[in-house]
């Protein structure tokens, strides 16, 4: 019988404490919480070089956040990581410059970000000839 009543009190601890943890958990969700609706989001700055993990601070009024971010290190540096375009099909190679081009429209501004409508891209020729095995 004295085991059965210890057993009983301790999954009586155990069930308080799991409820009492579990209340600390939604007083924490409420903090971060925000009433304000108009958020001015900064770019992601990355914790080092120029692509990575990093940041975005957001002021609202006289409040501030940070927000975690990444960068992708293979992407268009000079566009920005926050702004996405449609890019058509790379054109045909020019043969007084050695490069082929092609155009992006803008799909969409994340963060409210200052992005350029269309943006242009250049990459070198291949100079090696692509041909079809069969």
């Amino acid at each position: 019988m004295h085991v059965r009543g210890l057993l009983l009190l301790l999954a009586l601890i155990l069930l308080a404490a799991t409820a009492e943890a579990g209340k600390n958990k939604k007083e924490k969700v409420k903090k971060d919480i925000s009433e304000c609706e108009d958020w001015r989001w900064g770019p992601c700055v990355p914790n080092s070089k120029d692509c990575g993990l990093g940041y975005r601070e957001g002021t609202c009024k006289d409040e501030s956040k940070k927000l975690k971010c990444k960068i992708p290190c293979n992407w268009k540096k000079k566009f920005g990581a926050d702004c996405k375009y449609k890019f058509e099909s790379w054109g045909g190679c020019s043969s007084q410059t050695g490069v082929k081009t092609r155009s992006g429209v803008l799909k969409k501004a994340l963060y409210d970000a200052q992005c350029e409508e269309i943006v242009y891209v250049t990459k070198p020729c291949s100079s090696k000839i692509k041909s079809k095995s069969k």
